[in-house]
């Protein structure tokens, strides 16, 4: 029986399932890195090297699945891929929740980037086709503010059971099977990408198959351009929001002195901000407002990092990441690279590049992980500076080179008749 397929109707049904990717992503992230880096430290008997090598395992395994999944969501669909990412992912993390020993939590890693990485780039890639003409930008924010949803909803836990230890990182990682089971029985009526589908059935298929065709495309211009200039911006945003995502909770009781239920509070309320925020970015995204939005983002970010570049590490300078930091990526950095992603490149090769970017920031984040825990406590300011510098850049990037970019042509919406024609 032919999958079904999806419907005009529908498209915010579609676009929530296919954002809780973001969710998920946000929410295992900021999830690993306090149960790893902290609450799993004590029992497990932890080292900074060790940490750093299991989170980098998360972001590696990441990688790896975003490269491939967004491939496979080209090839043969959206629907299959986000059904098997969510199995995987499920899967790691009832690992992560029933580690006993340091070895547990490789395996645990590796199987939530996997999974979450193939699913991200696929479901942006749905919530974009699924959504008309007019609010696709919004519709693909929507999965930002579900990004935050994932991280109030960590940091919301961990303000209650986060004196426990490694009970408490217990509880989050189960919490996000939880999450993940749900969003897999919901995920099993979702329609295919009607987007997709007349794409695919226009691809050419003489002589050549229209896989090559399609992946020669990818370094032919204008689409090599918009590749390189969205993996650069995100990847260099990403350097400190992983950072941050990992490490905040080391930061502030390792460095400033501080508890982490304090913390995770002054979090939920940041969060709760950036969530408000986000959802007025999706108001806007689709209009003329767009860029002025993102250039208030964009120094929002700068000026949070500032203070830890220039003055090191203290509570007053990681509030500034906490609050000024999570405000400004509502309307720069991660949201704005998921427009761009899918705007800048044609349907049959959105899941591709944006798997073989947010491939390429992971690695990144991955090379990272492996160094910055014992940096962080050797030399903290080298680390703060290079997340400013790569701020700059990604800055530069975002107000002076994707603007100039150019939208790639696609083929003709489907109609009413077709849609019924291919859903009977």
């Amino acid at each position: 029986m032919a999958p079904p397929v999806a419907s005009p109707s529908r498209p915010w049904r579609t676009a929530v399932l296919a954002g809780m990717a973001s969710y998920l992503d946000s929410a295992a992230l900021v999830g690993s890195g306090i149960a790893i880096s902290v609450l799993y430290a004590g029992e497990l008997g932890l080292t900074p090297a060790i940490i750093g090598a299991v989170l980098a395992c998360q972001q590696f395994s990441f990688a790896a699945g975003a490269l491939f999944g967004g491939r496979l969501g080209d090839r043969f669909g959206r629907r299959r891929v986000l059904t098997l990412a969510l199995v995987v992912f499920a899967v790691g993390a009832a690992v992560l929740g029933s580690a006993s020993a340091t070895w547990m939590l490789y395996p645990g890693a590796i199987l939530t980037g996997l999974g979450i990485g193939a699913d991200l780039p696929v479901a942006l890639a749905l919530a974009n086709e699924a959504a008309p003409r007019k609010r696709k930008g919004s519709m693909v924010s929507l999965s930002q503010v579900q990004w935050g949803l994932g991280i109030v909803s960590v940091q919301l836990v961990v303000s209650f059971v986060g004196h426990l230890g490694a009970p408490g990182a217990r509880i989050i990682f189960w919490s996000l099977v939880g999450v993940a089971v749900l969003v897999l029985l919901l995920r099993i009526s979702l329609p295919e990408s009607q987007e997709w589908l007349t794409a695919r059935s226009a691809a050419p298929t003489d002589a050549v198959t229209p896989s090559v065709v399609r992946i020669r495309q990818i370094f032919r211009r204008p689409i090599v351009f918009a590749v390189l200039a969205t993996g650069i911006y995100y990847a260099t945003w990403n350097v400190g929001a992983s950072i941050n995502g990992k490490y905040q909770s080391y930061l502030w009781t390792k460095l400033a002195g501080g508890d982490i239920e304090t913390l995770s509070r002054l979090a939920v309320i940041a969060t709760v901000l950036s969530f408000l925020a986000s959802v007025l970015f999706m108001t806007v995204v689709d209009s003329r407002w767009r860029r002025l939005f993102a250039t208030l983002g964009t120094v929002l970010i700068l000026v949070s990092w500032a203070p830890l570049a220039l003055f090191g590490a203290s509570q007053v300078s990681i509030l500034f990441v906490v609050f000024l930091f999570v405000l400004g990526s509502s309307f720069a950095g991660e949201p704005l690279y998921k427009v761009w992603a899918q705007e800048l490149i044609p349907t049959l090769l959105r899941g591709t590049t944006q798997g073989a970017t947010m491939a390429f920031t992971r690695i990144i984040a991955a090379t990272l992980a492996l160094v910055v825990p014992t940096m962080l406590t050797t030399m903290p300011r080298t680390v703060f500076i290079g997340i400013f510098v790569c701020a700059v850049i990604s800055a530069l990037v975002g107000l002076l080179w994707i603007p100039r970019l150019h939208r790639p042509l696609e083929p003709a919406p489907a109609t009413t008749e077709a849609i019924k024609e291919g859903s009977a």
